[in-house]
């Protein structure tokens, strides 16, 4: 039963892992917002619609 020869499964799984750790960190913390957020915080005035035909 060729499933339960390990070797080369075992470098399949270890080269998926390699790359989990390695490859995909980076381009998970590009992703990440790195700017803080400011504290002061404006609404902007939002100007009602005048619907004359309601």
């Amino acid at each position: 039963m060729p499933q339960l020869n390990p070797h080369p499964w075992f470098m399949i799984f270890l080269f998926t892992w390699i790359i989990f750790l390695t490859i995909l960190p980076n381009k998970i913390y590009k992703h990440v917002y790195t700017n803080k957020p400011s504290i002061n915080i404006t609404l902007p005035k939002l100007n009602n619609w005048n619907w004359p035909w309601i």
